[in-house]
C-alpha cells in the first residue's frame, strides 16, 4: 500500500456494491506492472537484489529504461509497491455498515485478494520477505509503512465519523501496522503456510482483544 491512492483508482468504477471493475487503460497498466515486477524478482533469485541493475530489468521486461520509471520511481519500489490498494480500499468502502472497522477490514482483505492467481500471490510473499532481509528496501519501505498507516486512519476515520488524527484511529491503524509486521516476520520462517490466511488469524486475533 501506498500515498498515490487518488491516481491509483483512475479506471475504477463500482457497481452494485460489487468489487471494482478495472478498465481498459488501467488493466494494461496493471499487466506492464506486473511484468516488470516478475522480471525483476526472477533476476533478483538467480543474481542478487544488488547485482540487478534498473537496465537489466528494463531488458528482460522488453521496456526502455525510461519506461521504467513511468511504473516505478526506484529499484526499490519494485519491491515495495503493488496495484492492490484501490481494489482494498473500495472493497472496505463497500462492507455492510453494521460491520466493525476489524470486522470490515477482514472482509475486504478476504474479498480484495480472492482473484489473485497464485503466482502473483507467491511473488507478493517474495517481496515481504525482501522488506524483511534486504537493507535498501527495508528502509525505504519505512515511508511506505507510514503512508499505510495514514490511509489506514483515513479510512476507518470515514466509516466512523470520526478525526483521523483521533488517538482511538491513530491506534487502531497501528495495530493494522504492526498485524501486518508480524504476518511479514511468519511468512518469513513459515514458507509453507499462505500468508493471507495468516494475515486473517492475525486480525481475528486482534478482534478477540490479544490472547495469549
Amino acid at each position: 500500500m501506498e500515498d498515490d491512492n487518488d491516481s491509483r483508482q483512475e479506471g475504477l468504477a463500482v457497481t452494485d456494491g460489487n468489487p471494482p471493475k478495472l478498465g481498459l487503460r488501467e488493466r494494461k497498466k496493471i499487466k506492464t506492472r506486473e511484468t516488470i515486477q516478475q522480471q525483476a524478482l526472477r533476476l533478483f533469485r538467480e543474481q542478487g537484489y544488488d547485482a540487478t541493475t534498473i537496465e537489466q530489468i528494463a531488458e528482460a521486461a522488453e521496456i526502455s529504461p525510461s519506461t521504467f520509471f513511468r511504473y516505478f520511481p526506484t529499484k526499490e519500489a519494485l519491491v515495495i509497491e503493488d496495484d492492490y490498494d484501490p481494489l482494498l480500499i473500495e472493497a472496505f468502502r463497500n462492507q455492510p455498515t453494521d460491520l466493525s472497522p476489524l470486522q470490515a477490514l477482514r472482509k475486504a482483505v478476504e474479498t480484495g485478494f480472492a482473484n489473485i492467481p497464485k503466482e502473483v500471490r507467491d511473488s507478493v510473499r517474495e517481496r515481504m520477505v525482501m522488506m524483511m532481509t534486504v537493507p535498501e528496501v527495508r528502509a525505504a519501505s519505512f515511508s511506505y509503512v507510514a503512508n499505510t498507516m495514514k490511509m489506514i486512519a483515513e479510512l476507518v476515520a470515514e466509516r466512523t465519523g470520526r478525526d483521523p488524527e483521533d488517538l482511538y484511529v491513530q491506534n487502531f491503524a497501528g495495530a493494522i501496522i504492526g498485524a501486518f509486521m508480524a504476518v511479514q516476520h511468519y511468512a518469513y520462517s513459515h514458507p509453507d503456510e499462505d500468508y493471507l490466511e495468516v494475515f486473517d488469524r492475525v486480525l481475528s486475533h486482534l478482534e478477540e482483544g490479544l490472547p495469549l
